[in-house]
């Protein structure tokens, strides 16, 4: 038996399941062994005996035949808990499993167990009452971010190779950039949401946290391509893994922006983004412009757009179980069942509107936009809502500031790794056009090669 999980990708651990290196049980036992030691408090909940069973009958073969899955306590596995890390629905268990989790297994990947995430995901922390407080693997008591904190701390903790995340308004490049992880959230429809598929909201993408951006190809692989259970997905792109490195960027502008123009972010994050966006572009070839970008706050409008979607998830739950849920959600609810009316929706509505046309105007004069994608590095763990950046005072929105406007219009963003400030990861945002995922993906790599960055925390498996 291995003495710990894999520490490279996801894909240079097939490689090695396939040239008989590594088996997938061994694998599986190493990554058990490490999640009942760790004190991150990553997982929710395992299920070892059903992964056991996919281990044991993996086809190597495939393009995950054999890797240990964490999937995201937030995504449907039939049989497995379905409480949205909610006291409010402790005991539900899932009836459906979520349509990208199904492709990803029928690609051979093994179903660990569940990651810990914000209650329904509402915040950009993974703290809530049932599952209690993920931790960095960077620095224990620091924040691994939300709502795919418990997902992206697993790898980052050298726990899993790769596990999925959900991202309404940066919950895979928000933990992505806080543990040093490559965050990718396509085109809205690349990747679709089925088996039920909700109209209202649209900001919601899945995705993988992952080492690598070849893993992120290689996921985008298998769980793209139209499905009849989301009439909003997008047809199928082949390739995704095998074309990268290969679009060219020569001559393609970007600005940089590191604040979006809304968002208040901590000055060393500012100045190690704008060096690291310089370098991008001379990499690359880019052509930097100078382009005003002042994209809207965007903040109650999306949380507007959301709530929408707990309610009908609580159903009968709320308003009699509220106490049950954390103060933020329990208020924010509160809000919006006291105030919203159809003047207010209308406004919403004016507002997405408003932000649209705002980014494509942007869009007429760049392919790029480089900005940060947290307002400032890890912060403290028990922490709901960082409201104290570089010695400010910010308001709660602040902390998706940098991210919601790629989920409210629908382009693809990126998350990468660039430099570390007070020992923490720096994460550098770069959004893109509509349907332009793969070029994201050629600038990340190109990130990658040239600021070499550990694919785990340095002190993983904790």
């Amino acid at each position: 038996m291995a003495d710990t999980p894999w520490l490279g990708d996801t894909v240079s651990l097939v490689d090695a399941f396939r040239s008989g290196d590594r088996s997938p049980v061994e694998e599986l036992e190493a990554t058990l062994t490490a999640i009942e030691t760790s004190e991150l408090n990553a997982f929710t909940t395992l299920d070892p005996e059903r992964a056991l069973a996919a281990a044991k009958q993996a086809d190597v073969s495939q393009p995950f035949g054999g890797v240990p899955l964490g999937i995201k306590a937030l995504t449907p596995v039939e049989g497995w808990a379905n409480d949205r890390c909610s006291v409010a629905l402790q005991g539900e268990v899932a009836e459906h499993t979520s349509l990208h989790v199904e492709r990803l297994l029928d690609a051979g990947m093994v179903p660990v167990g569940q990651c810990n995430a914000s209650e329904f995901g509402g915040l950009n922390v993974s703290v809530n009452k049932l599952y209690g407080v993920t931790h960095n693997p960077w620095q224990i008591g620091r924040t691994a971010g939300g709502s795919s904190g418990g997902s992206a701390a697993a790898v980052a903790g050298g726990l899993v190779t790769i596990a999925t995340g959900g991202d309404g308004g940066g919950s895979i490049r928000i933990p992505g950039a806080f543990n040093g992880l490559v965050g990718m959230k396509g085109t809205a429809g690349r990747i679709p949401r089925g088996p039920f598929t909700e109209i209202h909201p649209m900001t919601v993408v899945t995705g993988p946290m992952a080492r690598s951006v070849r893993d992120v190809c290689r996921w985008y692989d298998v769980t793209t391509g139209f499905d009849m259970r989301d009439p909003y997905s997008l047809p199928k792109i082949d390739g995704w893994e095998r074309d990268l490195g290969t679009h060219s960027l020569k001559g393609k502008r970007a600005v940089i922006a590191p604040n979006l123009g809304v968002a208040v972010v901590r000055p060393e994050v500012e100045e190690r983004v704008r060096a690291a966006g310089e370098a991008l572009a001379r990499d690359a070839g880019l052509e930097l412009v100078d382009v005003p970008v002042a994209l809207p706050g965007l903040g109650y409008e999306w949380a507007l757009a959301n709530l929408s979607q707990l309610l009908r998830e609580l159903g009968d739950a709320y308003p009699e179980r509220k106490d049950d849920l954390t103060l933020e959600i329990a208020f924010g609810l509160h809000i919006a069942t006291d105030q919203f009316n159809l003047q207010m929706m209308a406004n919403t509505e004016i507002a997405r509107t408003n932000a649209n046309e705002r980014m494509a105007e942007v869009f007429d004069h760049v392919d790029f936009i480089i900005c940060a994608t947290n307002p400032d590095v890890a912060f403290a763990a028990d922490t709901y809502l960082n409201q104290h950046v570089g010695g400010r005072q910010v308001g709660p929105e602040n902390n998706g500031a940098l991210t919601i406007p790629a989920n409210i219009v629908g382009n693809p963003a990126i998350s990468v790794p660039i430099e570390q400030l007070d020992d923490l990861p720096v994460g550098m945002q770069i959004i893109g056009r509509h349907h332009e995922d793969q070029l994201l993906l050629d600038l990340a790599a190109i990130v990658e090669r040239e600021r070499p960055w550990p694919l785990v925390a340095p002190a993983s498996p904790v």
